[in-house]
């Protein structure tokens, strides 16, 4: 074996938290047993990532791809895990490091929040998804690319579920804080309020956003609180983790739509996948009748000849020839 995989994590004082880092690890090491396969922490538990890049080494791996087991790229993803990565690389410069990029908004973990998020409200009296508020719980960093993607994942899920309102708070660094958010979700009106962190495994945090959901509970029985559990090991989860994987050694295309509804299954708009490239906006569209002569401001819009289209394989990719002949510039 001369490929191996690594996957770096944060690590925590926790101990449930990082008993399931190890249950989820173990999972997708039993996923690929043709594998190289281990784990390493940046602090709180070991092995470090350091050490676990030598075990693999020592084991006769050529090949190391890490791939850091944090949600969101700030600080630890941006700048400790790469020092971790670049020291390997200087103690083993025969060996070739790849790094993914961080699980960020996948659509595995969108819909892997709709499993959690119905689980919390199964047996409950029924109230309807309009009546609810949901309130997003990140981690919470000094990078506003990471925060910024809370309230991205946020509006998916509100699309997804049906709320009436979603809105997003952090527990820690960031704010609003838990607490702040959820004095205001319980003035806005809704029947119901749910509260659902964005956190793969347990900690220190995610049990303070727990402590935060049974004090507001207490302070106002007339309002169910609902706490929806965190992400945790599932094969959505790992289905997330092995496509950073893939994409690390074999490449990914670099697009401006990576959740484009149409290249991608997201929970809530299944049924637009691979939807047919049709046009809706007929009214726009340029015509040979008459009324249409006068307005010389419109600029008629001809298919390219066929010698300057574009030939495609649209073989595993929903796009196809006609949508690359729509994006051709033309001369006219």
């Amino acid at each position: 074996m001369s490929d191996a995989l690594l996957i770096a994590a944060h690590g925590s004082r926790d101990g449930s938290g990082v008993s399931e880092f190890w249950e989820f690890a173990d999972a997708w090491r039993r996923l690929r047993p043709d594998r190289l396969q281990a784990a390493g922490f940046l602090e709180f538990a070991r092995p470090t990532i350091g050490e676990a890049i030598d075990d693999l080494v020592a084991r006769g791996a050529r090949q190391v791809t890490v791939v850091p087991a944090m949600l969101m790229a700030a600080g630890h993803v941006k700048n400790d895990v790469p020092s971790e990565v670049q020291g390997g690389r200087t103690r083993h410069p025969a060996v070739t490091f790849r790094m993914a990029r961080p699980l960020d908004i996948h659509p595995a973990l969108l819909e892997l929040c709709r499993v959690r998020y119905h689980e919390a409200l199964e047996g409950l009296p029924e109230v309807p998804a309009a009546d609810s508020i949901l309130l997003l719980v990140g981690r919470g960093t000094s990078d506003p690319d990471a925060n910024a993607n809370i309230a991205r994942v946020s509006r998916f899920l509100w699309e997804s579920y049906g709320v009436g309102w979603a809105t997003v708070a952090f527990s820690g660094v960031a704010t609003p804080g838990v607490d702040e958010a959820l004095t205001v979700c319980r003035k806005l009106g809704y029947r119901r309020v749910v509260v659902q962190p964005y956190f793969l495994f347990d900690g220190v945090l995610l049990k303070r956003t727990v402590d935060a959901v049974l004090r507001h509970a207490t302070a106002d029985p007339e309002r169910p609180i609902v706490a929806v559990s965190h992400l945790r090991s599932h094969p959505l989860l790992i289905a997330a983790f092995e496509d950073r994987a893939h994409e690390a050694v074999h490449g990914s295309p670099r697009m401006n739509c990576d959740l484009c509804k149409y290249r991608v299954r997201l929970a809530g708009r299944e049924d637009d996948l691979g939807a047919p490239q049709e046009g809706h906006h007929l009214h726009v569209r340029a015509s040979d009748r008459a009324e249409d002569e006068h307005d010389h401001r419109r600029r008629r819009v001809t298919r390219p000849p066929r010698d300057r289209v574009f030939s495609a394989d649209p073989s595993g990719h929903p796009w196809d020839a006609r949508l690359l002949e729509r994006l051709l510039l033309n001369n006219g």
